[in-house]
């Protein structure tokens, strides 16, 4: 797979609150903020069953961000929806991008992490004393 296989999706029109929206994948600019946005809950969208309660109820501000920066909408616009209209919406960006957060995100930050984890405790092992 090539690193840009997930940027394929087409673009979908979505008729949201008396608006129709263009669905597409995110572009290279948004990335950073909804990279920011979904860190709290990234490792529950790598779960084979995703619960969505869990992360409505622990990350609903970043859940909001998210859905906010990827239908290029303003936050308040977006917690401005009706449920079934929200629900509609994070759905059908959710499958556009879905690729992407799944093949790339999850495992670039996941990697990330692991070497972080790696850093600190060589650098740990050479402060503390040994125990033997």
């Amino acid at each position: 797979m090539s690193e840009f296989d997930a940027f394929g999706a087409q673009p979908t029109d979505l008729t949201i609150a008396d608006e129709t929206l263009v669905i597409s994948p995110i572009r290279v600019g948004e990335i950073p903020k909804i990279l920011s946005a979904i860190k709290p809950f990234s490792d529950q969208l790598m779960a084979d069953q995703i619960d969505w309660l869990a992360i409505v109820t622990q990350h609903g501000d970043s859940l909001l961000a998210a859905i906010a920066i990827a239908a290029r909408k303003p936050q308040d616009w977006v917690e401005a929806l009706s449920l079934d209209d929200a629900v509609t919406l994070a759905t059908a960006l959710f499958e556009v991008n879905a690729d992407f957060f799944v093949q790339r995100v999850v495992p670039t930050l996941q990697q990330a992490a692991g070497r972080i984890n790696t850093q600190i405790n060589d650098r740990l092992a050479g402060i503390l004393p040994s125990n033997g």
